[in-house]
């Protein structure tokens, strides 16, 4: 007996070959974790951007507020329209709006008079609305129309009944036992 181990050739080659796929695989997952990581950190890097300008605006807004919070304190008044015209919506919060176009101001009567017209005209288009829903054609149509959709669903059930009766009678003359 030898005491040298023998390998055979194919093994060898077998070995070496899975060895160098294993290495060209592990190489190709670095490739790929660091492609990762490299958009993983400019994503980092771009929220870290929109955190710092969220801040910037916020300390912008609390500064804001508190001014006119020792403004107050102090006594002053300003009027409302000249501190400041925009309108805070929490959609658009820091955006910049152009200058606002204020409504059109109208006297007390003629504002009554416009209420008024569109409430006599809403009330007038319900009532027309009413008066032709429930006339005597349109009751005696819907009546109708009540009576064929009950006809149709009783022809339709006992059919249902007729087929569901031939069908059990067809499995006790072929002597099925009928579960319940």
């Amino acid at each position: 007996m030898t005491t040298a181990l023998a390998v055979p050739d194919w093994l060898a080659v077998a070995t070496i070959l899975s060895l160098l796929v294993l290495v060209v695989a592990v190489l190709g997952l670095g490739r790929s974790l660091r492609r990762s990581r490299s958009h993983t950190e400019a994503l980092l890097a771009a929220a870290a951007e929109d955190a710092e300008a969220l801040r910037e605006q916020l300390a912008g807004i609390e500064a804001e507020l508190q001014e006119r919070q020792e403004a107050a304190l102090r006594g002053e008044r300003t009027p409302v329209a000249s501190v400041d015209e925009r309108e805070y919506v929490i959609t658009d919060l820091g955006q910049e709006h152009g200058p606002r176009v204020p409504a059109r101001v109208v006297p007390a009567p003629m504002f009554a008079d416009i209420l008024l017209r569109e409430s006599v005209i809403k009330t007038a288009a319900l009532a027309a609305g009413l008066r032709r829903a429930l006339s005597p054609e349109v009751r005696n149509r819907i009546r109708f129309e009540m009576k064929r959709e009950v006809k149709r669903s009783r022809k339709e059930r006992k059919l249902m009944l007729r087929a569901a009766r031939r069908d059990w009678e067809a499995r006790q003359r072929a002597g099925v036992e009928v579960s319940s």
